[in-house]
């Protein structure tokens, strides 16, 4: 399933005995370079650079690669058509002939500029659940201090999104061979019963996971495992490249302040 084949690809990289604390401190600085810019030029340059990591030097394969951007690539194309027709003033770039609808010059800069920034932001995220196993990072995270509850909700949420989307494609599949949608009318019937059905599978999923962590001596405190490196181990030319790079983005996100493609 999909939880196995990113543990697998976070496991098996060429960047997976990078620093911890490194891959952390550079993709969360990133992400912040994206969200200020003003204009999407540097959180394009962010998207394009991190996914050059991730294809070329983590050697994750394009075709998986493709398929984990396909969900946020939908939600920013999305948000960059609604925004661009429904939001902003100005002379129009293209009208529509529709209800009276155009594209504005305002509209057009401003969803480019959030898809820009949501594409950058998640690249970033994907560089990181990419190269560094889940239980490092939530160590990591554990030792500079994150929230306890926060950290502890984030790995039941990691967790029990995979034996959700398990249930449902486990119910989809048994279904399917039974001729479930094999017209619109099934389809719909079928719809309802998994998305009824699936609320009690994945309770019952959890109720198992609490009795097993118990009957393993389960004290109201998830475990983290024991790290072995530290964050003096990013070494001074990792770093050196880090405020070389987090300078150049500072300074196109300065010189590009005022970009606009109308």
């Amino acid at each position: 399933m999909f939880e196995n084949m990113l543990d697998s690809y976070a496991h098996y990289n060429n960047l997976r005995n990078m620093n911890t604390y490194f891959k952390v401190l550079f993709s969360i600085l990133t992400m912040i370079m994206s969200l200020i810019s003003t204009s999407p030029v540097v959180p394009s340059i962010i998207a394009v650079f991190m996914s050059a990591l991730i294809l070329l030097k983590a050697k994750t394969p394009w075709r998986f690669y493709l398929k984990f951007l396909l969900i946020p690539f939908s939600f920013a194309l999305l948000t960059f058509i609604f925004m661009a027709i429904f939001f902003g003033v100005g002379a129009h770039v293209l009208e529509l002939g529709i209800f009276n609808l155009a594209v504005t010059q305002d509209g057009f800069n401003l969803g480019l500029l959030v898809f820009a920034r949501i594409m950058g932001g998640f690249t970033c995220l994907a560089f990181l659940a990419l190269t560094t196993p889940m239980n490092e990072l939530f160590k990591t995270l554990e030792i500079v201090k994150m929230p306890k509850i926060i950290l502890e909700l984030a790995m039941l949420m990691y967790r029990y999104i995979f034996v959700f989307l398990d249930e449902a494609i486990n119910m989809y599949h048994a279904q399917e061979t039974r001729l479930g949608y094999s017209s619109l009318k099934k389809s719909l019937n079928s719809l309802g019963m998994l998305a009824s059905n699936l609320f009690i599978k994945t309770w019952l999923k959890g109720e198992q996971a609490y009795m097993a962590m118990e009957s393993r001596c389960y004290d109201g405190s998830i475990k983290t495992m024991k790290k072995t490196e530290s964050i003096k181990d990013i070494g001074a030319r990792n770093l050196a490249l880090l405020v070389l790079f987090e300078v150049f983005l500072v300074s196109v996100v300065y010189f590009t302040a005022n970009f606009r493609v109308f």
